[in-house]
């Protein structure tokens, strides 16, 4: 049956606005987590598309296995966390029974930050302070590198850990104190009031509490597949290793315990060993 003029019309006017619809969808569509978290610069993530296969891919960067979750629109990702030493240019995953995947880590610059401490030994460290804090490194890598096969995040978009406060020092800053320079910033500070309750973030096991020579008061939470949170500076720890925590329970208090020159809760975020911004998965990221 031949088309009327107006359904003509009405027929190419749909075919246009669909052709401005598909024009104005951004380059590589992808789910709510990737768009929400992929930043693949130094002390970011890369989320890396690994298909719609039936099967739970299994993947790995640089020794380390790396999360893998279905995002909202049914493909398998990889959600990836870059050591902030990283060089830009192109990185790859080992995926098992699969094609090698690949990302481009691109540059970013952070800040510096000086800071001026009383105690001197907090910026070089005696003999006998030096073996605690190798006892204590030793404790809190083996933390960090906690993988629990075959457990998912209930959500890896994260709660703010403290309520309020503004972000006093975010992550990656080149930090010297008393004019030394020493690690980069390897978490984010929020400005609270000592004993300001610090919640977790999402669901988890308590791997590690401990009161140590730079962090202080202590607390690791592991959130499954390599995902950690590291809270310190504490005044105080409400949970003991082995406890299983909901999102929102309250895991601390805010201290200044430590090497800290104040109140406030350093919180660290760790991907495949790999200590990442934190801000990016509260959508307090300042993008490149």
């Amino acid at each position: 049956m031949p088309i009327s003029s107006p359904n003509l019309r009405r027929l190419a006017g749909a075919l246009v606005l669909l052709g401005a619809a598909l024009a104005a969808a951004p380059a590589g569509a992808r789910g709510y987590i990737g768009r929400t978290l992929d930043m693949p610069v130094p002390g970011g993530v890369a989320v890396v598309s690994l298909g719609t296969g039936s099967q739970v891919p299994r993947a790995s960067y640089a020794g380390r296995r790396v999360m893998v979750i279905r995002d909202s629109d049914g493909e398998w990702i990889a959600l990836v966390g870059i050591p902030l030493g990283t060089a830009p240019g192109r990185q790859s995953l080992l995926v098992q029974d699969g094609p090698e995947a690949a990302f481009t880590v691109r540059a970013k610059e952070y800040a510096a930050q000086h800071i001026r401490l009383k105690n001197r030994r907090q910026v070089t460290p005696d003999p006998d302070d030096l073996k605690r804090i190798e006892r204590e490194l030793d404790l809190q890598l083996n933390a960090y590198r906690t993988y629990r096969d075959g457990v998912v995040p209930s959500n890896v978009i994260l709660d703010r850990p403290v309520a309020g406060g503004r972000l006093s020092s975010p992550f990656g800053l080149r930090r010297f104190f008393n004019g030394e320079e020493r690690n980069p910033h390897s978490g984010l500070d929020f400005a609270v009031p000592a004993g300001t309750p610090v919640k977790a973030p999402a669901a988890g096991r308590v791997t590690l509490v401990g009161d140590y020579f730079f962090n202080g008061k202590t607390v690791f939470i592991d959130h499954g597949q390599g995902f950690v949170s590291m809270f310190c500076h504490l005044s105080a720890i409400d949970v003991k290793a082995g406890d299983e925590v909901a999102r929102g329970a309250v895991v601390g208090r805010v201290g200044a315990t430590g090497r800290a020159t104040g109140p406030h809760l350093h919180w660290n975020v760790s991907l495949n060993d790999a200590r990442v911004d934190p801000a990016l998965f509260i959508g307090a990221a300042k993008r490149p």
